[in-house]
């Protein structure tokens, strides 16, 4: 970081800057070699105290590494720029083909298959995004080379008392797929959703009944039983 006219740097271990900034890595000593403030760290030459408190106005030295991790920039070699964005490549095409489904055949794809629709679409890594939030926005764009869908989790769901009717309208018509339904004497429910609706469901069940009503997942991932070979 260049800071006050002067140039200051901290020793990190290889690949996990991108990992501490993405939030995967929250132990600060997994990331920092050692709590201090150099000059130039090849050189071993430690940054003046002085010059600490005239550039940062303290010279706690853990709190100012932290700074510079946050907001520093990154000194990699290219060969290592270029095996972190084929990581997080793979990485994120993993996190798709593991939470999606091709919705004409109900089952699931390949991360290969995944790896090159991306490239279809010349989706390109930003290395200072977290890789999940990458995998939803991918998702999306996906649609544009191959048929994907969010994989529905199937849950059941249980609402106690006369006014199972009007609250299934309310609350579970609108995001579930319904397979079975029984009253015994409760309403009881077994359908498919999808995954980012569970929260809203369970937040309106628990309002509308006064917490009385149950939902329950019974499988996370509703796909057919036929298998792919990952190798393909």
């Amino acid at each position: 970081m260049k800071k006050g006219g002067k140039r200051f740097e901290i020793a990190c271990y290889k690949n996990k800057v991108l990992e501490w900034r993405q939030k995967v890595e929250k132990d600060i000593d997994e990331v920092l070699q050692t709590h201090t403030v150099f000059t130039n760290v090849s050189k071993g030459q430690v940054a003046k105290k002085e010059d600490l408190l005239k550039c940062f106005q303290m010279e706690d030295q853990t709190k100012i590494c932290n700074l510079i991790l946050e907001k520093g920039e990154l000194q990699v070699s290219d060969k290592e720029r270029q095996n972190n964005l084929e990581s997080s490549f793979k990485e994120i095409a993993t996190i798709v083909a593991d939470k999606c489904i091709n919705p004409e055949t109900k089952t699931p794809y390949t991360v290969s298959i995944i790896e090159k629709a991306m490239k279809d679409i010349h989706f390109s890594i930003k290395p200072n995004r977290n890789n999940k939030q990458q995998a939803l926005e991918v998702m999306k764009q996906l649609n544009e080379v191959i048929p994907i869908q969010r994989a529905q989790m199937k849950v059941k769901i249980q609402i106690p008392g006369k006014d199972s009717k009007k609250i299934k309208e309310k609350c579970v018509t609108p995001v579930v797929t319904i397979e079975n339904e029984t009253h015994d004497p409760n309403l009881t429910i077994v359908g498919l959703i999808d995954p980012g609706n569970f929260k809203i469901l369970s937040e309106q069940l628990s309002e509308q009944t006064k917490g009385k009503a149950k939902l329950e997942v019974l499988s996370l991932k509703e796909v057919t039983d036929s298998s792919l070979d990952e190798t393909s």
